[in-house]
């Protein structure tokens, strides 16, 4: 199956579906439609909508993978950069989770159809987390256009979810030099131990993510959320999948864990283990 071509929509300068307006920015997409013949079930099965990592692109090494594993099962697969991220415009620095979470929901109302298995890699996954739970609040208070997505959504699949990430590993997680700059100036480099450079993280980014926390506002999430997660990740450390699991109610968080994985989770076994699951969870849906 060919790779599919670059798409782009505007979002922002009005409110969209939810919150206040934002900057206009536009979006870079990679969407794969649904190929119903290549399904081994007589009905189409959910697609998969992609939402990666803090400074992540669409076409990192799990994105490219997964896109891989879809086009021949003929499941549906979207992806995209979010504001500030790889070739949608905006620069990183300026950019906060409420306007990469209403970037994620303009994707998923503008673009996907049908039923959805959200796959959400570290940042993604609380970004996963926060699409579900807003979509619950729209229906339970009867509001049009957010409102079906609850029923759209059927399950999540979540790579080290770094949920509260702003506040829980950021902020709470720095030592005192760090927060004293961070409310002094504004902004701290904060070194990365990967090959993408330090991330500037802003006292901006720190107090809008705020307004998103989990553990302020817990909710059933009334379906299945599986995770898999490193027990050596040095960034997202194995408990916060745990405390994850605790805080919501129900049965429905399961954690597979990989005792030498560490955050990245993108070598071939844990590849395999992470296609392995969203399969599990296409059959059990």
């Amino acid at each position: 199956m060919p790779t599919p071509k670059v798409q782009f929509i505007d979002v922002g300068g009005k409110a969209i579906g939810q919150g206040k307006a934002t900057a206009r920015r536009r979006l870079a997409l990679l969407h794969q439609p649904a190929v119903p013949g290549l399904s081994r079930a007589k009905q189409q099965r959910p697609g998969i909508f992609w939402l990666q990592g803090f400074k992540s692109t669409m076409i990192s090494l799990k994105a490219s993978a997964l896109a891989d594993w879809a086009a021949p099962r003929g499941l549906a697969f979207t992806r995209f950069d979010y504001c500030g991220h790889g070739q949608s415009s905006g620069r990183f620095a300026d950019c906060t989770i409420g306007e990469w979470l209403q970037d994620a929901r303009a994707v998923f109302n503008g673009i996907t159809s049908g039923p959805q298995i959200l796959v959400g890699s570290s940042m993604g996954g609380w970004l996963a987390l926060l699409l579900l739970r807003d979509a619950l609040l729209a229906e339970s208070k009867g509001m049009a256009g957010n409102g079906d997505m609850a029923s759209r959504i059927k399950g999540l699949v979540l790579i080290a979810p770094a949920w509260d990430m702003t506040e829980e590993l950021m902020w709470k997680a720095a030592p005192p030099d760090v927060r004293e700059e961070l409310i002094r100036s504004g902004r701290y480099l904060r070194p990365s131990a990967y090959d993408d450079g330090p991330y500037e993280i802003t006292m901006k980014l720190i107090t809008e993510g705020r307004k998103h926390l989990i553990k302020d506002q817990p909710f059933d999430p009334q379906r299945p959320i599986s995770i898999i997660h490193g027990r050596l990740d040095p960034d997202v450390p194995f408990a916060h999948s745990v405390k994850l699991r605790q805080l919501l109610p129900g049965d429905h968080v399961k954690i597979t864990a990989v005792a030498d994985g560490e955050h990245r989770l993108s070598r071939p076994q844990d590849l395999k283990l992470l296609c392995e699951m969203i399969e599990a969870m296409l059959e059990a849906v």
